[in-house]
């Protein structure tokens, strides 16, 4: 038989179905590394946990993921990469993937997937800091992939 799937408003979820939810986001997060802790935290018996925890899942919609692919000539100096990663975050993107290859002639190729949906500047402009941080021979844009609403 072919599983069917709906998409149904959260105010009609059990409380049981609601806590199953928040006791594996807990577990996703690692604000618990065990079941018996996290269905405690939330007032969830562990049976009800398991008769739910293969069937519910949170929606999230595509249009949340703002994902920019890029790729920097960096000198293999102590420091650079961490400024990077700091100037990223400094204007709340959040790092998804980070390639860095072995440097060769002093230099690495990083290559790196941000998510920028929350991104407190333009684009460009990320950019543009980040071919500012000593040490940072290029930066390029490779792809993007932005959901329409």
């Amino acid at each position: 038989m072919e599983e069917k799937f709906y998409i149904v408003s959260e105010e009609i979820l059990s409380d049981a179905m609601k806590k199953t939810v928040k006791v594996k986001e807990l577990l996703k997060t690692g604000e618990e590394d065990q079941i018996k802790e996290a269905v405690k935290r939330v007032n969830l018996s562990r049976s009800a946990y398991y008769k739910y925890k293969d069937y519910i899942f949170p929606f999230v919609p595509e249009e949340e993921e703002e994902l920019v692919t890029l790729s920097l000539l960096v000198v293999d100096r102590k420091g650079v990469l961490s400024e990077v990663l700091t100037k990223v975050a400094e204007y709340q993107s959040s790092i998804l993937t980070i390639n860095q290859d072995i440097p060769l002639d002093q230099v690495a190729h990083i290559t790196m997937t941000i998510k920028v949906k929350k991104l407190s500047i333009s684009l460009e402009e990320l950019l543009s800091r980040i071919k500012d941080i000593a040490g940072i021979r290029r930066v390029e844009l490779i792809s993007k992939s932005f959901k329409s609403k």
